[in-house]
């Protein structure tokens, strides 16, 4: 019925995230709210660790990719569950270390680093640094000599790999910002220059496609083009690569219309073709790192906001404004993301409406969904925007002025608050 295995219908007819009645949260919180089940969440990241503990021989590592949805709570949890982090910035490293997280298992992201992201980096022992370009190179082995460290590097490789996904959300193919062509060459050149300097150590390489791919097949080229490219440094310059990151990108479910491959399928695939490559190549098996980012946060996640007004055009459509909007899920605006909606107090009434959700904003296109079927809405009615666990809270603003919702967590009949609602001062707070 639901798109999260998470979501029922109480005997009250209420929406139940994690066995937790939303409109009791609703309640207790107020709406906007980010309401997360650290159940599912928990139980994404053991499903996926150990299948690459079954494919991999034990010899791997789950990095959640925290710009999905991060917070000090959410790093615990990795750490608890014996899952490593991607980090993009600054911000997401220093939260993670804030949450003990241990840096070891941090992998450290981004196609424009500043020196300062860099020495934090380095000062707190992050376990690999993901160069994106030859500038960050060179500047990295210049910060690594007056720290007196010398990091482990990967090297971000563009594969020329077609996901088939939203242009917006492309990072394999050889027009991207991100990282090392193999088509001209530079990539090559880069280990070279990297096998030189003295003040870091490159133990790895690392490729990702892109983001919500619910193909097998563009996973298991990219890890052939990727070992193919391993065993071309072995042959050329003697020089063994340990370490192969395969990225994330494993798509999820929104709307009953998507079919996600279940994620031990991906894993079983690929690690064919990459032990297949290395038996042929006669090359010891990497050890091999993933990472799930959306298919770990966005199936625990929903929203819920109240119903503030009905507009109906007649022959056109059907307006529905809510408490929230682009503000905290900018994704339709921005991408055209198609999401499944509920309404929670009604959640066992069938679905005889076509709504577009509009937010609060002052904006046009400040929509969450159109042509969108829901049950009868009317003013006061709680609103369930589901699967917004990834990508919904960190790309959050403060358009208009609107404090960002609180995040809840629930677990095992309990819910607990992780990150306090915004208030009016804290939208002010660093007004000179």
């Amino acid at each position: 019925m639901f798109v999260s295995e998470n979501l029922a219908v109480n005997e009250k007819g209420n929406l139940t995230i994690g066995g937790v009645d939303t409109i009791e949260l609703a309640k207790t919180y107020k709406t906007p709210l980010y309401v997360m089940d650290e159940g599912l969440i928990r139980q994404h990241c053991r499903s996926f660790k150990e299948s690459i503990d079954k494919y991999y021989n034990g010899r791997g590592l789950v990095c959640y990719a925290s710009k999905a949805f991060c917070c000090k709570q959410m790093c615990r949890i990795m750490n608890e569950e014996g899952i490593g982090l991607d980090v993009v910035s600054q911000g997401e490293l220093y939260t993670a270390i804030n949450a003990g997280f241990p840096t070891a298992n941090i992998c450290f992201h981004g196609n424009n680093k500043t020196d300062d992201e860099l020495t934090l980096a380095l000062a707190h022992g992050v376990g690999r640094i993901i160069v994106d370009n030859i500038y960050e190179l060179h500047r990295l082995d210049e910060l690594a000599q007056k720290l007196h460290k010398k990091p482990n590097i990967m090297f971000r490789i563009k594969p020329g790999i077609d996901a088939h996904t939203h242009d917006f959300v492309k990072t394999g193919q050889i027009d991207s910002k991100f990282g090392f062509a193999l088509e001209t060459g530079e990539a090559m050149e880069a280990v070279k220059e990297a096998v030189a300097l003295e003040n870091v150590n490159l133990s790895g390489l690392h490729c990702h496609i892109g983001s919500q791919i619910f193909d097998i097949d563009p996973f298991v080229l990219a890890a052939e083009v990727m070992l193919d490219f391993i065993a071309k440094i072995k042959s050329e310059l003697g020089y063994e690569i340990k370490e192969l990151n395969l990225g994330g990108g494993f798509g999820i479910k929104y709307t009953n219309d998507d079919s996600p491959v279940p994620y031990d399928r991906y894993m079983e695939k690929v690690s064919e073709a990459v032990k297949a490559k290395c038996k042929a190549y006669d090359m010891e098996l990497p050890y091999i790192l993933i990472e799930p980012g959306r298919s770990i946060a966005a199936p625990a996640g929903i929203t819920l906001y109240t119903v503030g007004g009905v507009k109906n055009i007649p022959n056109i459509r059907t307006y529905v404004s809510i408490d929230g909007g682009m503000g905290d899920n900018p994704r339709y605006a921005l991408y055209k993301s198609k999401y499944d909606i509920v309404c929670a107090n009604k959640a066992g009434e069938p679905k005889t409406e076509t709504v577009t959700v509009a937010g609060k904003c002052c904006e046009s296109g400040d929509l969450i969904g159109e042509g969108m079927p829901v049950q009868k809405l009317e003013v006061g009615d709680t609103l369930a925007v589901l699967a917004t666990g990834a990508y919904n809270y960190s790309m959050a603003s403060n358009y208009n002025r609107i404090p960002r919702p609180a995040v809840v967590m629930v677990h095992h009949g309990k819910h607990k608050l992780v990150i306090k609602r915004e208030s009016l001062d804290d939208i002010i707070r660093n007004d000179l």
